[in-house]
């Protein structure tokens, strides 16, 4: 494998937020001992239910959000440790992002011309004339009619201003791109298009790509891994052949239940209850308040994880799928 370009170990986030009056705070457990990595050229896919920590753990890998604890690394070296200059200039340039919602993620009084050269002009990259020229590139790269560098946002479709939105992430040559559910507000005959270029971009530039969405099938075509999170915790991850056919943990298993295809059996598992607060989470395995296999032993403490070739997982009392050969 080679070395990652950004990794999170044993990172947390915890936010205070305002519950019951004024003065009663309570701490929001967003991200728990997480611990994930990504290469140029490999694609991470996250996946889980809604508030189980997928754009948080999405902000922290591309420097918006500052973990309480935990270390994030850029090639090696300690993220938040470098001074603030050198981290706009290099991991500013070495990481794209491409935000859920194209129309709130554009500037609506800038053409998209302005848009693209914008980060450009901001990490002073090559001449004016050199500026324009990468502008018509891009635009061509993510396959937009040149006149489209005229419009402003409202002008445009869906899919284009999401076109657009790739193509600014783009615009700095990064190493990796953070796609934050970014097919969620499309109309689902511009999806698949999105998720194409997507997959096209990576195949032409190598790029690497942390992809967060709650569409597994899509994570799945996209995806070389797969990190499953659970009330802010990585239950499992790995190679993502392996963790959709041999889910370990029962939450994946659950949660692969739901788009039967992805299963060698077609048994629909619904999960009982709700998901507990991330506020007050229950003591050991967080999702032992739900799973069907929970015992005492998972409420004393939260699994140590257990690995198998690269697969791992947290759960004392794992899945035994085997694969099919058929």
């Amino acid at each position: 494998m080679t070395e990652p370009i950004v990794e999170l170990d044993g990172v947390h986030v915890v936010h205070t937020a305002r519950t019951g009056g004024l003065l009663k705070r309570d701490k929001v457990y967003a991200l728990t001992q997480a611990s994930v990595r990504v290469s140029r050229g490999e694609v991470l896919g996250i996946v889980g239910e809604s508030g189980c920590g997928k754009s948080t753990l999405a902000k922290t890998a591309i420097g918006l959000q500052r973990p309480t604890a935990g270390t994030v690394r850029f090639r090696g070296e300690d993220l938040w440790a470098m001074p603030a200059a050198r981290r706009r200039k290099e991991f500013g340039a070495a990481m794209g992002v491409v935000f859920q919602d194209p129309s709130t993620a554009l500037n609506p009084r800038m053409s998209v011309r302005r848009i693209l050269r914008d980060p450009l002009d901001v990490h002073r990259r090559g001449t004016s004339a050199e500026r324009e020229a990468r502008v018509d590139e891009l635009i061509s790269l993510v396959g937009l009619p040149g006149h489209v560098g005229a419009a402003v946002p409202a002008q445009l479709s869906g899919g284009q201003r999401q076109r657009v939105a790739v193509a600014r992430a783009l615009a700095l040559e990064p190493d990796v791109i953070v796609a934050d559910e970014p097919t969620s507000a499309l109309d689902v005959s511009v999806r698949a298009q999105v998720l194409n270029l997507l997959v096209d971009l990576r195949a032409r530039l190598g790029l690497g790509m942390v992809f967060v969405s709650h569409d597994i099938q899509t994570v799945r075509h996209l995806a070389d891994r797969i990190a499953v999170m659970y009330l802010g915790r990585i239950v499992e991850e790995g190679p993502a052949e392996q963790v959709v056919a041999e889910p370990r943990h029962p939450y994946t298993r659950a949660l692969f239940s739901a788009t039967p295809s992805l299963l060698q059996r077609s048994e629909r598992i619904l999960l009982q209850g709700p998901v507990p607060s991330a506020t007050a989470p229950p003591s050991g395995c967080p999702f032992r308040t739900r799973c069907w296999k929970a015992t005492d032993a998972c409420a004393e403490a939260y699994p140590e994880s257990e690995s198998e070739g690269g697969h791992t997982w947290h759960c004392i009392h794992p899945e035994t799928t085997t694969r099919s050969t058929a």
